[in-house]
């Protein structure tokens, strides 16, 4: 079978050429890359497709994707455009030319007070979404994976969702699109002259289109297609465009949603947005059979019900597995399904209107409508990501396989009934059916063996059966995921011949060199030995690697969120990178082992943030992280674990050694001294020795205990703020130990405390030995001064709070911490009297605060010392890392790049955050002297107690805060 393999010199080499002229950059431009790291990384999404690109080209502008054209039409080269990789039937593969069209294609503008939004292919759901909020507005099609799916993936495949149905899916809400189409020509649909140009530009395309709208309004034509398209139905082209629209350059924009990127290239987007309906009832209804649940459907629909999802035994036991169990029936049984019902509304009253009406209903099914957030986000939480949820329960080493079908709303019951019977009959025993039921639209999964030929067979006789079910009961192979390659061979049979035909015309009329993603809409139906082969050669492996990862179903839900993807690799692209060494080292190809392993060091490891985030985005809750940091170890050169746990017995002498170094370092030039350093990292390791800039401070002070009489909490400063001292010289311990005073807490420093560290440092580079030197004093120093844990201890640095918490964890002990920000959010903030706030401040939350809940105690700090508290949408983790922001520097300027913009696109009088090393990385990326929230907090109640300044004007707090 096939797997990542080095691509060919002979083959790349005249693809890169050409692409370099006709770009006017170098071949070894980093626009174009044919590393087989990169091309092992790139060559997945999240279906069970393998193909391998030739060249992976990441494209700027549409006039780069309309020269991509040119060159693979001129050397008859496949190519695929990747934006989001979230298909689940192999849309976004290449074994020519990949083009990624994530890095440079997310632009979102909003328009028209929010009822219109344009975008770029490679913005998120998510992030769209995120824009339209403050307006009250959303997009209409809504899927699950909005966290990771681009609207480039959402237009090629006419996404739709769980509320949206067919009247506010993708082709319903188009609006206008910027198109490039193969020959070169670019179509904005939104000018007033759209369509004379495209007459003047493409006359031959402009004619075919008025003759087939021509031949499809034929009654017997027209009526199979308004049948075909009465419910969701992704299969082939949108015939309905043909129908539906007059112009060809309208018909021309909606064929291009469903397209999968066969017809051309969508550069751009204006989506007509619904409103976002915030008055919400939910209920959980359980039910003895899947076919009890379905025999409901019809008047659930009817009372008004926005959303019915369908939750069949198998997803089920997947949630009560999966810690979301507490919602659910403590009872199970094998044949048992549930509803989650939903009604939505504008307003308040309306919302009561439809519960009013719909209360008996859902009382007399064993239901209980519920408006809580906390009871509504967990039953939320057995359907979101239940893809990712079930696919991650899979035997090891086999490939889940999801496909989705809809038929009209009466046939579903029977549909679902007889998909479990043949589920029983080929041997899928862990099958699930989950999905849109109000929309007659389900997702089922199975879990296949593709190593095994037998099992080939039987995924082959089991489409055919699944197939004909559909077809019988008058629905469509595809409902929103787009047609994809394992139903691309079945179009003519949904459609019939002359309907297939018109959509063999429009694939040739727009892209006659036929190179635009080949087998993911339309193939020709193939002998039952061809087809086995082709799934043979294109079915994706997982094989087991590593423990940490290996549930991982490579959704690409973790992406968005991680601080390395615009620089290197994403968690998805490190856990493929794995196990493609892996699937090559099974297969007998040592030279592309050594080749992997070889370039896996800096992209993999070395620019990994090892934050976390990755785990807070994943429903499987996998951090990839944790295999870094044993990659990490195993690594690791023995001077350096050697150093590092003499460090760790040391760690006070350490930190103040690195405290007078950082003064020093302040008083000389930066350059004078990155000479020798920069000698030092081309000789010692980029990963070892840092480099250093401007905005580094000075060090802090030295950690000292602080006794009590009668602590009512424990404080251990950070001793990440005595390497790196505050802008205004004032410790942070000396503002929590300000603050914990005005309220009446008192707060006791351990007699060790300089001495002591969360362990992180150790931890994330991989020093094992240091690390449990470091966590045995942990737990003894702190297990002794909190009384054996009767007393909380309290932290000020978010990611310190958290490493303390996994280092307990670590040595075994039982002892509490809280941060510093919730310590003063609960405990203090009460008793304050309030402070004459600043207009404005933005906020940049941690990893860690994320991570640990604290972002919402982080907001309300924040929001007494500023009117407008701003946390920019583009948010994400900074990457500092502790000391990786030194050794890496490029790693921080590429994570914080869109937040910095977004921040520096206004003023604001305060620039917050909660972590020392977050805060030089904010400061570095934005120009602003970024502080912790802390501090300002209490020097403002320094201001305020001190009265107007002698001139008799207040105060200037901001000064004293930013750069």
């Amino acid at each position: 079978m096939s797997r990542a393999t080095i691509p060919q010199p002979t083959a790349t080499a005249p693809l890169i050429a050409e692409l370099a002229s006709r770009l006017g950059i170098a071949p070894d431009s980093a626009l174009l890359s044919g590393a087989p790291l990169e091309l092992a990384a790139a060559a997945v999404d999240a279906s069970h497709y393998l193909l391998t690109p030739r060249l992976l080209m990441r494209a700027r502008t549409a006039a780069d994707v309309s020269s991509a054209m040119a060159a693979a039409a001129n050397l008859r080269v496949p190519m695929t455009f990747r934006a989001g990789g979230t298909s689940l039937s192999g849309q976004s593969l290449s074994q020519g030319l990949l083009v990624d069209v994530r890095r440079h294609f997310r632009d979102i503008e909003v328009l028209d007070g929010g009822l219109r939004v344009r975008m770029q292919p490679g913005a998120t759901v998510r992030q769209v979404n995120a824009r339209l909020a403050r307006f009250g507005r959303k997009l209409g099609p809504d899927p699950a994976s909005e966290i990771a799916c681009t609207m480039g993936g959402v237009i090629a495949n006419n996404s739709s969702g769980m509320t949206c149905g067919t009247t506010a899916n993708t082709y319903q809400t188009l609006e206008s699109v910027v198109l490039v189409l193969p020959s070169g020509t670019i179509v904005d649909s939104s000018l007033p002259d759209a369509d004379e140009k495209l007459l003047r530009d493409e006359p031959g395309l402009h004619a075919l289109l008025l003759e087939l709208r021509k031949r499809c309004l034929e009654p017997q034509h027209r009526t199979e297609i308004e049948r075909q398209y009465a419910h969701k139905n992704t299969m082939g082209y949108g015939l309905n465009s043909l129908v539906d629209h007059e112009s060809p350059v309208e018909m021309l924009a909606h064929l291009m949603v469903g397209s999968e990127g066969t017809l051309g290239f969508v550069a751009e987007a204006t989506l007509r947005t619904i409103p976002d309906l915030k008055h919400v009832a939910t209920s959980l209804l359980h039910f003895p059979t899947l076919a009890a649940a379905t025999a409901q459907l019809g008047e659930l629909v009817g009372s008004g019900a926005n959303v019915v999802e369908l939750l069949d035994a198998a997803s089920l036991r997947v949630c009560r597995e999966d810690s979301v169990g507490d919602v659910l029936p403590s009872t199970s049984s094998a044949d048992e399904a549930a509803l989650l019902v939903e009604y939505q509304a504008a307003a308040p009253d309306e919302l009561a209107e439809l519960t009013d009406r719909s209360r008996e209903l859902i009382a007399s099914l064993g239901g209980e409508q519920t408006s809580d957030p906390r009871r509504r986000g967990a039953l939320w939480q057995l359907r979101k990501g239940l893809y990712t949820k079930v696919a991650g329960d899979r035997p090891s080493g086999t490939t889940a396989l999801l496909e989705d079908v809809a038929v009209p709303l009466p046939e579903l019951a029977p549909v679902c009934v007889e998909l479990q019977r043949m589920f029983a009959g080929h041997g899928y025993r862990e099958s699930v059916i989950f999905g849109h039921a109000k929309d007659g639209n389900i997702h089922f999964l199975v879990n296949e063996d593709f190593r095994d030929d037998v099992c080939v067979q039987r995924y082959e006789a089991f489409t055919e059966d699944m197939v004909q079910l559909v077809l019988d009961h008058g629905g469509s192979l595809k409902a929103e995921h787009g047609t994809g390659r394992i139903m691309a061979p079945y179009v003519e049979r949904q459609y019939g011949a002359e309907l297939f035909g018109v959509m063999k015309q429009v694939k040739q009329a727009c892209d006659p060199a036929g190179i635009l993603n080949p087998g993911s809409v339309l193939v020709e139906q193939k002998p039952a030995d061809e087809a086995k082969a082709q799934l043979l050669d294109e079915v994706k492996l997982t094989p087991s690697v590593e423990a940490e990862v290996d549930r991982c179903v490579e959704c690409g839900y973790c992406e968005p969120v991680c601080p390395s993807a615009d620089l290197t690799l994403t968690p998805r692209q490190r856990i493929v990178v794995r196990r493609a060494i892996a699937q090559a080292r099974a297969e007998g190809k040592d030279e592309l082992v050594a080749t992997l392993e070889e370039q896996q060091r800096y992209p993999l490891i070395d620019t990994c943030a090892v934050d976390g985030m990755c785990s807070t985005a994943c429903p499987l809750g996998i951090n990839t992280g944790d295999l870094v940091r044993r990659l990490r170890a195993e690594q690791a050169n023995p001077v350096l674990q050697a150093g590092w746990q003499a460090a760790a017995k040391g760690w006070g002498p350490f930190t103040a050694a690195a405290a007078v170094g950082m003064n020093v370092v302040q008083k000389l030039p930066t350059p004078l001294l990155n000479a020798p350093l920069g000698v030092a990292r081309r000789v010692i390791g980029t990963d070892v020795m840092p480099t250093l800039s401007a905005e580094l401070p000075g060090g802090g002070a030295r950690r000292h205990p602080v006794p009590a009489d009668d602590p009512s909490y424990l404080y251990l400063p950070a001793c990440v703020n005595t390497m790196f001292g505050t802008p205004d010289g004032v410790p942070l311990a000396t503002r929590v130990l300000g603050l914990a005073q005005r309220a009446g807490v008192a707060l006791e420093v351990p007699d060790d405390a300089a001495g002591l560290c969360c362990g992180t440092p150790w931890k994330s580079k991989g020093m094992t030995r240091g690390y449990e030197v470091m966590t045995e004093r942990v737990a003894r120093v702190l297990g002794h001064a909190s009384q054996s844990g009767r007393l909380t201890i309290v932290c000020d640095a978010t990611s310190c709070t958290e490493g303390l918490e996994i280092a307990a964890r670590h040595a075994g002990v039982e002892l509490h911490f809280m941060d510093a920000l919730e310590f003063v959010a609960t405990e203090v903030l009460p008793k304050l009297p309030p402070v004459t706030k600043v207009s404005s401040a933005v906020l940049h939350p941690t990893c860690s605060s994320t991570q640990l809940g604290l972002n919402a105690a982080l907001q309300t700090i924040a929001g007494f010392v500023a009117d407008e508290v701003v946390v920019p949408m583009a948010w994400r983790c900074c990457a500092f890392a502790g000391d990786r922001g030194l050794l890496h520097p490029e790693l921080t300027a590429s994570a914080t790049a869109p937040e910095a913009a977004e921040v520096n696109a206004r003023s604001f009088d305060l620039y917050l955050s909660a972590n020392r090393t977050c805060e030089l990385g904010m400061t570095r990326a934005t120009g602003h002297e970024y502080t912790h929230v802390l501090a300002v907090l209490e020097q403002m109640l320094l201001d305020q107690e001190r009265g107007p300044s002698p001139s008799g004007r207040p105060r200037a707090r901001n000064v004293r805060y930013r750069r």
